[in-house]
């Protein structure tokens, strides 16, 4: 079934608190309040800007648009440094933007300079595992969840529903779109995933989720053109069994029909048989249809296996 779009439904309280309880104007006088003390119930992010940095214009909604989605495990303080020298002295900051982030009471991080919305996603996610404690899963999260769980249940059109809701709320969300993507492949929509991934900025795809579903529709597109051969590949492999252009054909012809640990198998095969075989190309098939499958799936954790145990014989 063709995941279906959710049309105007909308997913309730998605960026969690009101934004005036999330994001705030801060000064030197009420730092010790708004960052210090409030570090010791949530991770407090700082922005140190000026009206007169371009950068700061790029970064600030950017920071903005994450905390807003951070369902109130992350607060917002923006700090003007022409009006607060002598915190941002204090604070040596020397360029702008400069962004701190504060947890009980300390600085525990820091980077400078306007980065994606992608790159600040994963910075705050990475500071929330380590420093956010224990926090109830937002909307958006919960939906993600729920949509992982249909799709593993075989139910593609609810797992694409809940996709497209989270897509809604947040367009570049790259679990979703990378989500959306998969729904499609299993579909057998090939088309409609490579689409969805062609649309997206250079920035979104090199996300880890993306980048692993791009290798999944690649491998899909040339399987999809040669599992129509698939019979014909098998007798011939049988018949020239050490013919590994052969092997390496039926490998491809496997993962397009959905045999993915035939296909697997196969190319093992190969890399046993002649690890540099044609410059490593099954190799480098193999850690492609890993890097697709995902790091936790049996089938590539399995594979991964006999892969490393022919290359460290």
């Amino acid at each position: 079934m063709e995941p279906i779009s959710p049309g105007n439904n909308d997913l309730t309280n998605v960026n969690g608190s009101g934004s005036n309880d999330l994001i705030k104007e801060s000064s030197t006088a009420q730092f010790g309040a708004d960052v210090i003390e409030a570090s010791a119930n949530a991770l407090i992010i700082v922005d140190f800007w000026a009206t007169w940095c371009g950068p700061c214009k790029t970064l600030t909604p950017i920071l903005e648009s994450v905390v807003n989605k951070s369902s109130g495990a992350v607060r917002l303080v923006k700090i003007d440094v022409d009006k607060n020298p002598d915190l941002s002295a204090q604070l040596r900051i020397q360029s702008i933007p400069t962004v701190f982030a504060f947890s009980n009471g300390q600085p525990v991080d820091a980077f400078q300079g306007a980065l994606p919305e992608s790159e600040v996603q994963n910075w705050i996610d990475k500071l929330l595992q380590q420093h956010g404690g224990e926090q109830e899963p937002s909307p958006l999260e919960e939906a993600l969840i729920a949509a992982e769980e249909a799709m593993n249940n075989g139910d593609i059109g609810s797992a694409g529903a809940l996709f497209a809701q989270v897509l809604n709320q947040d367009a570049e969300n790259t679990k979703a779109l990378a989500g959306m993507a998969k729904c499609y492949l299993k579909a057998n929509k090939v088309e409609k995933a490579r689409e969805l991934i062609d649309q997206l900025s250079d920035d979104v795809k090199s996300s880890d989720e993306v980048h692993a579903v791009i290798s999944a529709i690649e491998l899909a597109e040339v399987g999809s053109a040669s599992a129509s051969e698939l019979n014909s590949l098998m007798t011939k492999v049988n018949e020239n069994p050490s013919d590994l252009q052969l092997k390496y054909d039926l490998a491809t012809s496997l993962y397009g029909s959905g045999d993915t640990e035939a296909a697997i198998e196969q190319l093992v095969e190969i890399v046993r048989i002649n690890r540099e075989w044609n410059n490593g190309t099954a190799r480098e098939q193999l850690l492609k249809i890993f890097e697709a499958l995902g790091p936790t799936d049996p089938i590539a954790i399995t594979g991964r296996r006999k892969l490393s145990s022919i290359l460290f014989s």
